[in-house]
């Protein structure tokens, strides 16, 4: 493709969620908030239960209304980032494939956590950053809100209807549709609720991913009817 980014429909971008789609950092994530419940004095089980589907501090708020809610995130950015130092991180299958055909400027990133931990986490698994990567702190409301896939298709020059949405989350699903992008799931057993398409791994969609950014412009969701 010899066309610049910035020209609306001559390039197709791809923007991935991190943790769960990209990296499995599932056993870090139980670990720390394991051990932030321990802190704590609470039951570690169900404070991992609310968290996989709140964000902090409506977590704290459940199940530990009467603890200052700034001193109990300052404890788990505390644990994350220790974990970031020390965990043990894995890429998904296909990840470092896929990441790197792409070309530079058409794929982003787009996560809930902070920039300085994506970081570490990819060169603890050798997968390349790119220019564009949208963190929590980059945008008023995170997911899912479509602010923060909209921040990332408007910071590479790209219109919605030109962009691939990879997530695996419900939450991070939804930001996407609502950005107006074509959103496919992967590393579940089961499609998320309102993909486009559904794949059980990341490796089984790279050969997709890949048709999608090379091919012409789309006029509409693809895979609106093809939920695998």
């Amino acid at each position: 493709m010899s066309s610049e980014p910035g020209q609306s429909g001559a390039m197709r971008y791809v923007l991935f969620d991190v943790d769960g789609t990209l990296i499995d950092a599932v056993d870090n994530q139980r670990l720390v908030w394991r051990t932030w419940a321990e802190r704590y004095g609470l039951d570690p089980d169900e404070v991992y239960r609310v968290a996989l589907r709140t964000r902090p501090m409506e977590t704290f708020a459940q199940v530990a209304p009467d603890r200052d809610p700034g001193e109990c995130l300052a404890a788990l950015h505390e644990l994350e980032d220790e974990d970031v130092r020390s965990g043990v991180y894995t890429a998904f299958g296909g990840a470092s494939e896929l990441l790197s055909a792409l070309r530079p400027g058409s794929w982003a990133l787009v996560t809930s956590n902070y920039e300085h931990r994506v970081r570490g986490r990819f060169a603890r698994t050798g997968l390349p950053v790119p220019e564009v990567l949208v963190d929590a702190a980059a945008v008023a409301e995170g997911k899912p809100s479509p602010v923060p896939y909209l921040h990332a298709a408007a910071r590479l020059g790209a219109s919605p209807e030109d962009c691939l949405v990879i997530e695996d989350a419900p939450s991070g699903v939804e930001s996407g549709l609502c950005a107006g992008m074509t959103v496919w799931g992967v590393n579940a057993p089961a499609a998320v609720d309102g993909v486009h398409r559904h794949f059980g791994s990341l490796r089984e969609a790279v050969r997709d991913v890949l048709a999608f950014v090379s091919g012409p412009r789309a006029h509409g969701p693809e895979g609106s009817a093809a939920v695998e």
